[in-house]
């Protein structure tokens, strides 16, 4: 849902016309002809306004004063990234703050005033409204100028993927800054005045070496480092340094004071920009994030970034032990320009296939009644409630399909096709329109605030896309540059633009590559920063670019979806649904949150404190793209569990979104609810009794995805039922393929459908916390206390005829995670392993335990112990904890929403060995209770 109490800023349109069109046109958006004197520009079959149509409004004030970008000279007529943590220096929201509202970069937090950039550090939360909130929120500890600056305004003078230089000058002083996330420095470049930093009140100095200058202010540490000959001096809470002819300083905040000597090694080496890349392939996500920097003195070019969580779960890249509190859980800090993430891809296809759990009559009952509607757009005039209608009708379309509805299936493409036409029209009732001034595109009739603010086009959006690949699916001839297809790419570029030298649109405009998820504030105009409330709406453009990629064979935009989707899911997982349960503080109470905002994250929405649509809106709209949310079942669960309890009771507003949410943990739960209350409920507005009843049904014949099995094309995903497993993948080739993945199944796909196949393995791979502290393995790497599993065997791939004694090499990897356990004196680790070697000679497996006592992705204790030689007889042998300890390193202490970890290997031999799981004969004892 949209975010209507959030606001973006001004202006207008016209001569920008002939400028965009060119610009279009040179970075493969379709041909953009020249526009005369005319005010629509033509795009393939359809085209835009570049004026506002009368009566309406673009980007302005709070109190409806047209505004244009807050920007340098330098900057002047570059696309500004509105929709970002920093917006408020570019967009003036407020017209009594030419400066910025607060800017939450973390570890550190922003805001610029007259006399220079405050800093703040905030460490602990606090749990406000009524325990719906929590924040850290900012509060300054030091600001950082020059003496006597007395700017008039603060501009944004640059900006990269995730870091801004704010600039400062009163005529006689100047200031630039860069600051950005996971930086621990600010980076100051300053002309006519000393360096002078202000202290919220009389700091403590803790080392003083000159240029160098270690102070606590508030309980946090901060080093000051000016040009080597200056020095520091402190004078109540002013503290300044003469600059000696240079012209930069910076100031860091340390995670301790033995830091310093760390932090002084980088402390001149200036950022100077940063840059996110990625590739698809195979079934995985990479994305490397890297920062430029520049030696002001000396020849170090080295720096120091912190990583959020879920960067650094995903990264192999080495970490040092420092950290820093968040509101998005621990960062960790590592020593270097870059770091990579690698993550399984998450699935995506256009609908759930066929299955033998839908009922053809049925099914075709309920799209009759979307179909034969009288208005099946619902009376939607805007963006959003339009793009909500689109959502709804193209998911019927693949599902008409397959039962061979082909009447069904045209009727609703004709009502998708004829309402986008529309939309891609300039001159009627509804068309977009390009502000020049904000190089962005807006459709009028606007909603909640996407004229005015700049709000929420990637939610908007998302719809209208999403429709257009599902109308491309079935005719690619209306998806090409030169019929409508120019203007979809042209609400992709408005919304996702991958391009950063685009003189059109700015790059990547709602998405923040480094927190890892969108906004959806145009303008970031809030005391708690900027926020997203409905994540699932996000994750429906990246859906959306996968779907649009795959069809019409732009493999760069294929894969910016995947990048996009793959990444912010797992933010959504740790930040929306605190899925590992480190992100939330312990007193908020909550198992979801609503809406996340730079300063923390709330239970509520923008429109209603109504506990259904608290927890559905970063659930809808519910499509082929929504399947990664079942990578953690266990949060559905608490999730929905929570809903219940603050509801009073089940769901019956939303009932139909949050049984399909359910679905992806458990159909067979979510399949009875639908059964005892269909007929007595009225579909979510982008919702249809056609599409709920397709989707809980075909789960509960599939059984629930299964994301742990990545497919090597997007547009794949595997579902599990027991130790049943079923492979989907739609094709959009032209001809056949092979479909491969992870566990090494292999689906033949014919050119422009969707198959599927079967296999075995597999189980629930996101288990509910156990109880006990006796586990089984489970294939597809699970430990479980459950039993009553059907036996089978993991493979222990060969050692390769070297010796991996005491090194895991090609382990099998099972875990358990978020587990409570206290630690239970005089015992230990325990465990019996089935192995078998067949007849090969020389073969034998060793097994490594480990414990993270938190869940934060540190291992806290490990135990390696002595391989066991396997005999050369065919048959199970019993691999015991009695082969003694190897070594062990760290200590055990009571769980606490923690891991723990089995890792089985080949140490030596030239075969591979089977082990034994889904029995209790294979079996890991911790000592807990």
């Amino acid at each position: 849902m949209p975010d209507p109490l959030s606001r973006p800023a001004p202006h207008g349109r016209r001569a920008a016309a002939l400028v965009l069109a060119a610009a279009l046109a040179a970075i493969g958006l379709g041909p953009a002809a020249t526009p005369a004197a005319a005010a629509n520009v033509p795009i393939g079959s359809g085209s835009y306004s570049d004026t506002r149509p009368a009566g309406t409004s673009g980007p302005t004030t709070n109190t409806g004063t047209p505004v244009t970008p807050k920007v340098t000279a330098a900057a002047k007529g570059k696309p500004v990234p509105t929709n970002d943590w920093w917006s408020s220096l570019a967009y003036q929201r407020y017209g009594d703050n030419p400066y910025s509202t607060p800017m939450y970069g973390h570890p550190l937090t922003y805001q610029a005033t007259a006399g220079g950039l405050e800093i703040g550090h905030p460490t602990s939360p606090a749990v406000v409204g009524e325990g719906r909130q929590y924040e850290y929120a900012h509060k300054r500890d030091l600001t950082l100028g020059l003496t006597g600056l007395n700017s008039p305004d603060t501009k944004a003078d640059a900006w990269s993927d995730w870091t801004v230089t704010p600039y400062w000058s009163d005529g006689a002083r100047t200031l630039r800054t860069t600051i950005g996330h996971g930086l621990p420095f600010v980076y100051a470049k300053g002309s006519g005045g000393d360096a002078r930093i202000t202290t919220a009140a009389a700091p403590s100095v803790f080392a003083d070496q000159g240029n160098v200058l270690g102070i606590t202010v508030g309980g946090h540490h901060y080093a000051l480092f000016a040009p080597s000959g200056s020095d520091w001096s402190v004078s109540g809470s002013t503290v300044s340094a003469g600059l000696g002819g240079k012209d930069y300083f910076s100031v860091a905040v340390l995670p301790s004071t033995a830091a310093l000597a760390t932090y002084k090694k980088y402390a001149y080496s200036f950022v100077t920009g940063s840059k996110a890349s990625w590739s698809s392939s195979a079934g995985s996500v990479k994305a490397t994030y890297t920062l430029t920097t520049q030696a002001q003195e000396g020849s170090e070019t080295g720096t120091l970034q912190a990583l959020y969580r879920h960067q650094w779960l995903h990264t192999d890249d080495a970490l040092t032990s420092y950290t820093y509190p968040s509101p998005r859980g621990t960062m960790k800090v590592r020593e270097g320009t870059s770091f990579t993430t690698t993550q399984k891809s998450s699935p995506v296809l256009p609908a759930l296939p066929k299955s033998s759990g839908v009922d053809r009559a049925r099914l075709k009952n309920h799209l009759d009644d979307v179909a034969n509607a009288t208005d099946p757009f619902s009376g939607a005039t805007d963006t959003y409630w339009t793009g909500k209608a689109l959502g709804r009708l193209a998911q019927l379309v693949p599902v008409a399909d397959q039962i061979g509805e082909d009447a069904t299936r045209d009727k609703l493409l004709g009502l998708i096709k004829g309402r986008l036409q529309e939309w891609f029209t300039a001159g009627g009732a509804s068309e977009f329109s390009y502000d020049k001034d904000w190089k962005t595109l807006i459709g009028y009739p606007a909603s909640y605030g996407s004229d005015t603010e700049l709000n929420d086009h990637h939610f908007h959006y998302s719809y209208y896309v999403y429709a257009a690949a599902i109308i491309a699916q079935y005719d690619r001839a209306w998806a090409a540059d030169s019929a409508w297809g120019g203007m979809v790419k042209t609400l992709i570029k408005d919304a996702a633009n991958p391009a950063r030298g685009d003189s059109a649109f700015p790059f990547l405009r709602g998405f923040d590559v480094y927190a890892g998820h969108s906004w959806a504030s145009g303008h970031q105009g809030f005391a708690a920063g900027n926020n997203q409330e409905s994540s699932s709406e996000s994750t429906n453009l990246s859906a959306a670019l996968v779907l649009w990629g795959s069809v019409t064979d732009d493999a760069a935009l294929r894969d910016l979806g995947a990048y996009l989707l793959t990444t912010e899911s797992e933010a959504i997982a740790q930040y929306w649904f605190d899925a590992d349960q480190q992100v939330f503080p312990s007193g908020f109470g909550h198992d979801t949150a609503g809406m996340v905002w730079g300063s923390g994250a709330a239970y509520s929405t923008w429109w209603t404190a109504n506990p259904e649509e608290i927890h559905g809106i970063n659930v809808l709209p519910v499509t082929g793209g929504s399947l990664h949310l079942a990578g953690h079942k266990a949060a559905i669960r608490r999730n929905l569990a929570e809903m219940v309890r603050e509801n009073g009771g089940p769901a019956a507003e939303w009932r139909d979104i949050l049984w399909e949410f359910e679905s992806l943990a458990d159909p067979a739960a979510a399949k009875s609810k639908w059964d005892a209350g269909n007929a007595g409920y009225t579909p979510e507005q982008g919702e249809s009794k056609a599409h709920t009843y397709h989707w809980i049904n075909t789960l509960d014949a599939l059984g629930a995805p299964d994301t742990t099995i990545t497919g090597d094309i997007p547009t794949s995903a595997v579902f599990a039922k027991g130790t049943a497993r079923t492979y989907a993948a739609h094709n959009f080739g032209a001809t056949s393929r092979k479909v491969t993945f992870s566990d090494g199944a292999t689906l033949t796909v014919p050119a422009r459908s969707t198959a599927t196949g079967t296999g075995t393995g597999g189980g629930d791979p996101d288990p509910d916390p156990p109880t006990g502290n006796v586990f089984q393995l489970r294939g597809g790497g699970t430990l479980t206390t459950a039993t009553g599993a059907t036996p089978g065997s993991d493979t222990i791939p060969s050692a390769g005829g070297a010796n991996h004694d005491g090194t895991p090499h090609q382990p099998l990897v099972y875990e358990a995670k978020n587990i409570d356990g206290t630690l239970t004196s005089g015992t230990s680790t325990a465990f019996r392993l089935q192995v078998d070697a067949g007849t090969a000679v020389g073969l034998g497996q060793q097994a490594r335990v480990s414990y993270d006592l938190t869940g934060d992705g540190t291992f806290d204790r490990t135990e390696t112990y002595r391989y066991f030689a396997t005999d050369p007889v065919a048959g199970w042998e019993t691999y015991g904890d009695g082969s003694g300890l190897k070594s062990s390193t760290g200590s055990l202490g009571n769980l606490k929403g923690g891991t723990v970890r089995l890792e089985v290997w080949s140490a030596i031999g030239n075969a591979p060995a089977k082990l034994r799981t889904g029995s209790a004969d294979s079996t890991l004892t911790i000592p807990f209770d």
